[in-house]
This record gives structure tokens, sequence and C-alpha cells, in this order.
């Protein structure tokens, strides 16, 4: 733990034996590394995995959005960022938060690179086809969103960058409700790599996630230079999250006395809770043929750029049927 180091000092000179009391606080460890998104790629199940690692040490706060200067707003001051990393200590080789809407951010990238130069950076990609409504199912829960139908809300995506049909003020961001923008994966993984070294970049894919995650965990390890602690166990990444009531989370994001008193960090408090009461774990649906032509039609060039970043075949993303 890093802890102030203060304290009586003896000195002896000519003069004789005296005492300092000193106040001096360590300098505190900056993150070296940084999950970028992309939302709904499982990245928190990530992040959990890292911060249970003992080499590694993983900002307590997942989603602090510091250094994002445009869209979602998070923490405010660099001190109160750097006090997340107060506890970082000589046993983490590894320092590291994860902010998920860093990647679609065009600030988030500059200010991290002028902060942290050698920052590595971790991205998880995922079918847009499945990120999109994901999204939306999302910002259902997190009271964002009003419009149930994913479909409806694809479509007024348009009038909500005019700044119509947006259910202010608990949206506070209308590019929260922006589900086309946010999936094209490949136009912000392109930026990312204008700006840094591939060297400096470690994409997994939610497919290998799923497909063997203990393979991606590892890999992730090396790239961050830390042993492996022989984790085995990984918890599904099928679940969708399914809002019960959409007005209930409306009252849980709007009422800002209920918020303000009993919202806390992470999955604890009364606002979490009933958050979690709202919220059911099911299969997501399978767009209908129409509405899956329509997403194909603006992804297939987004899913052909990134295929060809990672060099990687994913073309079997439009071909399949959508859906966890």
């Amino acid at each position: 733990m890093n802890a102030i180091n203060k304290g009586w000092t003896a000195w002896s000179g000519r003069a004789g034996i005296f005492m300092v009391y000193t106040t001096r606080e360590p300098a505190i460890r900056k993150p070296d590394f940084f999950i970028l998104g992309a939302p709904k790629a499982a990245t928190t199940a990530l992040a959990e995995w890292l911060s249970a690692h003992p080499q590694i040490y993983f900002s307590p706060r997942k989603e602090p959005h510091y250094f994002n200067t445009d869209g979602i707003a998070g923490t405010a001051r660099l001190a109160d960022y750097e006090r997340l990393f107060a506890e970082a200590d000589d046993r983490h080789v590894a320092v590291g938060e994860g902010s998920t809407h860093y990647l679609y951010s065009a600030t988030a990238v500059p200010r991290i690179l002028e902060y942290q130069p050698d920052a590595r950076f971790i991205v998880s990609v995922r079918n847009p086809l499945e990120m999109a409504p994901a999204l939306h199912d999302e910002c259902l829960r997190q009271g964002w969103e009003t419009v149930r139908r994913f479909e409806r809300a694809w479509r007024l995506q348009d009038a909500r960058r005019r700044g119509q049909s947006v259910p202010t003020p608990a949206c506070g961001d209308p590019d929260r409700l922006l589900y086309g923008p946010y999936a094209r994966l490949g136009e912000q993984l392109e930026r990312l790599y204008q700006r840094v070294g591939s060297d400096q970049v470690k994409v997994i894919l939610v497919d290998d996630l799923r497909r063997d995650p203990g393979a991606v965990y590892r890999a992730v390890l090396e790239f961050l230079n830390v042993g492996d602690d022989g984790r085995t166990a990984f918890p599904t990444l099928n679940s969708a999250p399914h809002t019960r009531s959409v007005l209930l989370s409306q009252l849980i994001r709007r009422t800002s006395m209920l918020r303000d008193a009993l919202w806390r960090p992470g999955d604890w408090g009364l606002a979490a809770a009933i958050r979690r009461i709202n919220t059911r774990a099911r299969d997501r649906a399978a767009l209908d043929e129409a509405m899956r032509a329509e997403l194909c039609d603006y992804f297939a060039d987004d899913v052909d750029r990134l295929g060809r970043l990672l060099n990687r075949d994913l073309s079997a993303w439009l071909d399949q049927p959508s859906g966890e």
C-alpha cells in the first residue's frame, strides 16, 4: 500500500542531534494501460479478471472517464483521478483502468498520451449487429433511452443528432443514443492506429473470448508483461440484460434527490439494487430480416475495414443471424 511517508527522522551534525518531521507523500503510480472499449464488448469481465491478478492494480472505479472531454462526463479533477491509484505499489507490474467510451472519444487518446506517452491500450471488439442492440439495451437499463424498440430508436438517430427526440435531462449526452456510430469500431480503431504504434495496442475479439477465454486472457497478460496467475474460471459472456420497466429506469435517473442521496460507485446502494431488480437476463431476440439487412448495409464497409486492420476475415458477422 502507498501510505504517506511521514514521521520523525533523527539527523546528526556538528551542532548535535536534531529531529525533523517529514510529511512527504510518495509519487502516485500513473496508470500505464487503458481498456478503451468498446462498450458492451466484455470489458467488464476482462476488468474483473485483471483486477484479481496479484501483479496488476486496476482502478476500483471501472469507468472514471477522466481523459475524454467530449461526450460522457466522468472524473473532472486530476487529483481525484490519481487518487484511484493511490494503493498501487511495487508489487504491481501493471497499473490500469477501463473507460469504455475512450475509443469513441476524439479527445481521450491524445490526452492519455500527453499524460502517459508509453501507455498501452486494450480494445475489445464485437460484431456491430450484436453491439448496436446491446447498446440500446444498456441505455434503456440506465434510463438514458425511452424508446423500447431498437428498430424505432435506430431510425431516430438523425433526429437525435439535431437534438430532437432526446429524453432530456435523463440522457445527458445525446451521443449515447447514436448506436450506429458507436458500433463502427473499424473507424475508431483506425484512428487509434494513426496515433500509436501497433505494439502499444492489444485487440481482442468477443468471438475469441467466447470460444477460449483462457487463451485470450493469457495473451492480454503477456501484452502487459505479467505472469500467468493460473486463472481457470471465466464467467459466461452470453447473457443479455433486459429492462423490465423503462418508467422505473427513468425514475431512478431523473429523480435527482434519490440519485444524489443513494447513488454509490459500483454495484452497491439502493439505486443500484432497484436497477438490478428492474433487470432480468435473457437471450436477445434476433433482428427481423428487414432490420438486419439495413444494419448489414450500414456496417459492411466498417466490418471490412476492421477485418483489414486485424488481418481477420470478419465477413461471417454479416452472414449469420445476430443475437446473443
